[in-house]
């Protein structure tokens, strides 16, 4: 398994401020879905921060994303060991397969994976 990324998310009262606050430390808008955007740094695109409004379809807010090269293992590893699973694997509209984790400290990790980067039709994290 190979890890592409990882990403800290911060719920947000204001999307908007979130841009215009991250924005003057440099970073800019990569991904916006009315409800989660994730901003990068122009110079290195894999230091990014997301942040959350209310969640499309999960009924909880992760503490960070991780990016897999196969979230079907990861699933699979987890369930093994006995992990919680608060959000259940599933494809999700914008174009990732997912499913969110508790870690030994209570803390929600999405585990993602980009199906289009898996030659899978693509609706985006």
């Amino acid at each position: 398994m190979t890890i592409r990324r990882v990403v800290p998310d911060i719920r947000a009262a204001s999307l908007d401020a979130s841009r215009s606050f991250y924005g003057a430390l440099g970073f800019t808008v990569v991904m916006h879905q009315g409800w989660v955007m994730t901003m990068a740094s122009p110079s290195n695109p894999t230091a990014q921060v997301t942040f959350l409004g209310d969640d499309a379809t999960a009924p909880v807010h992760p503490d960070m994303s991780v990016e897999v090269d196969d979230v079907d293992a990861v699933h699979d590893a987890m369930v093994a060991r006995g992990a919680t699973i608060v959000h259940p694997l599933q494809d999700e509209e914008w174009g990732v397969r997912r499913f969110f984790v508790r870690d030994p400290d209570g803390k929600i990790v999405n585990v993602l994976e980009h199906r289009a980067e898996r030659g899978r039709p693509s609706a985006e994290a």
